[in-house]
């Protein structure tokens, strides 16, 4: 028995997120079938995180306790043939055995992007949000740099989520701009249910005059999640980087 962390990108724009469900097709079904393709037996993979329907990934992590004899080299290779082309995995080593992709991971950065030209690019279609208003982005950044910190984010959780300790330190919050695609960046030490989202939709709702500029602070102390704007949809999120010791 030894233990797998593979690395792998996907375009979420057909699954219904990571994790399994009974009804929807999601990433880690298509993995674990076709783990079992090449070992033979049904797998237990564990994901570093779990994202929504629509959302994408530049690198997720996972990891597997498995007997399969495939060399980690060539592992990639060989999920790859039975995977669908929305999946790749690029990465396969051996880690100690109670590494946990999960529980081991020590933060994240997300990258939410936006086209903002003024006509829908049909190549951005699901992999940007399409907003033609707009933008000042040397505006936003400053804004943004008042999630860096130490702060409870219950204003910034969607309801249902079932986390009780909702403070979570951000590392860096940015909003840049290359040519029409504008990009925010956040890493942290962790996320709550849709906190990018509802972060991004802050900031566009300050831009629109929604939310007054200088407010943020007030709205994190309020722990109302009525206070923080709108969530913005899936399709321009990405897990882009997954750090471990």
């Amino acid at each position: 028995m030894r233990n797998l962390l593979l690395t792998l990108r996907y375009n979420g724009t057909a699954f219904h997120g990571w994790q399994l469900q009974p009804n929807a097709v999601t990433v880690q079904e298509e993995l674990c079938n076709a783990f079992k393709h090449i070992s033979g037996n049904d797998e237990n993979i564990i994901g570093c995180s779990r994202t929504d329907a629509g959302v994408h990934a530049n690198m997720f992590c996972c990891n597997v306790r498995t007997e399969c004899k495939v060399s980690a080299e060539k592992i990639p290779d060989a999920l790859n043939f039975y995977l669908p082309p929305e999946i790749s995995v690029y990465e396969c080593r051996e880690v100690d055995f109670d590494f946990h992709a999960r529980y081991d991971c020590k933060g994240k950065e997300y990258v939410y992007l936006i086209y903002n030209g003024k006509y829908r690019n049909p190549f951005y279609e699901n992999k940007a949000l399409f907003y033609p208003y707009e933008i000042d982005c040397e505006m936003l950044n400053n804004e943004a740099k008042a999630f860096v910190g130490t702060h409870d984010f219950s204003s910034f959780c969607s309801a249902g989520s079932e986390v009780q300790d909702k403070v979570r330190e951000i590392y860096d919050c940015s909003v840049t701009r290359n040519g029409d695609m504008v990009e925010f960046r956040v890493s942290g030490n962790g996320f709550l249910y849709n906190m990018v989202r509802i972060i991004v939709g802050t900031l566009l709702d300050i831009q629109r005059g929604k939310i007054r500029q200088g407010t943020i602070p007030e709205i994190l102390n309020s722990l109302d999640r009525e206070k923080a704007g709108v969530t913005v949809e899936s399709c321009g999120l990405y897990l882009n980087k997954v750090f471990y010791n």
